[in-house]
């Protein structure tokens, strides 16, 4: 495979999301002053995508074809971005592995939401979300169906920040530094609920409960600040929001995704096998964000 260390990792399938992750990549990687690695699986799966001159329900299953079409690919892609260097790789390694082994050195890796053919269901089927679990770089996972696509930009980078935020350096840096590649406002939000208890359950506090809440109010302004005062020096040309909300943070931070253009989010996992390791806010944004989630790994946990 070609050295990834400067070039953006894209898998590919033959999908249409797989192809907007595609046109995705290639922005972001124009966006870094990097090159462009497009990850395609090999054989593919029947009715994967219509070849020329095939039928829409066509298998493409010899490597020629595939090959053939990942080359029609490239050109395409240098044809829309002239300048951008593009290389290609035809794997037959399994899909989650071939991605998170990309993704060690790679500045971004991009999947789309769900795909088939030789990486059947890039996100949300069991080989995405393995790679979402176990990527060991910052991965944009691309949301939306092609009628569901915006083009405009929002000027916005969303972070979602937890109370353990010291945790979640690597993702404060990596918010601020697509901040300052998008030219767009950092908006750091914490969410925490009161009483404290667990996600998606919540009871109106009572008046006895004002000193205390007021207490949690207080502690939550700070928990956003907190996360993003060691960068301040550093990223001082990015103007940063930190805001928080009583309410539940899958909830919140997806409806807040409407006016991002990309979130920004902390994976914590432990070093195991390949196995499904996301929690549940990170679970509801893959699968209902509006616009692309980031996911960056955080300390790993014994």
């Amino acid at each position: 495979m070609t050295d990834t260390r400067d070039h953006v990792v894209v898998g590919y399938d033959g999908s249409a999301p797989a192809a907007h992750a595609v046109d995705r990549a290639a922005a972001e990687a124009v966006r870094r002053g990097t090159g462009l690695d497009v990850l395609c699986g090999w054989p593919w799966a029947p009715n994967a995508f219509s070849a020329p001159g095939l039928g829409a329900d066509a298998a493409v299953s010899d490597r020629e074809t595939a090959q053939a079409m990942l080359d029609e690919l490239v050109a395409h892609i240098e044809e829309s971005r002239p300048g951008l260097p593009v290389s290609a790789t035809l794997t037959r390694e399994a899909a989650a592995p071939a991605l998170v082994g990309a993704s060690r050195d790679a500045p971004l890796t991009v999947v789309g939401t769900r795909g088939h053919g030789g990486f059947a269901g890039l996100l949300l089927g069991s080989v995405g979300l393995r790679v979402a679990a176990h990527c060991e770089g910052p991965l944009m996972v691309v949301r939306g169906d092609e009628h569901e696509q915006r083009t405009e930009t929002r000027n916005t980078v969303l972070l979602g920040v937890k109370s353990d935020a010291e945790t979640d350096r690597t993702a404060v840096r990596f918010a601020f530094e697509e901040a300052r590649r998008r030219g767009a406002t950092l908006n750091a939000l914490h969410t925490w609920l009161y009483p404290p208890l667990p996600e998606g359950l919540r009871l109106p506090p009572s008046e006895n409960d004002a000193r205390e809440l007021e207490e949690h109010r207080k502690a939550a302004e700070d928990v956003a600040r907190h996360a993003f005062s060691p960068f301040r020096e550093e990223f001082a040309d990015v103007k940063v929001v930190a805001d928080h909300s009583c309410a539940d943070a899958a909830s919140v931070l997806r409806e807040a995704s409407r006016a991002a253009d990309v979130v920004v989010l902390t994976t914590h996992r432990p070093r195991r096998r390949l196995s499904l390791q996301l929690g549940p806010v990170t679970h509801v944004l893959l699968h209902h964000a509006h616009c692309p989630v980031v996911l960056v790994p955080g300390r790993t946990e014994a």
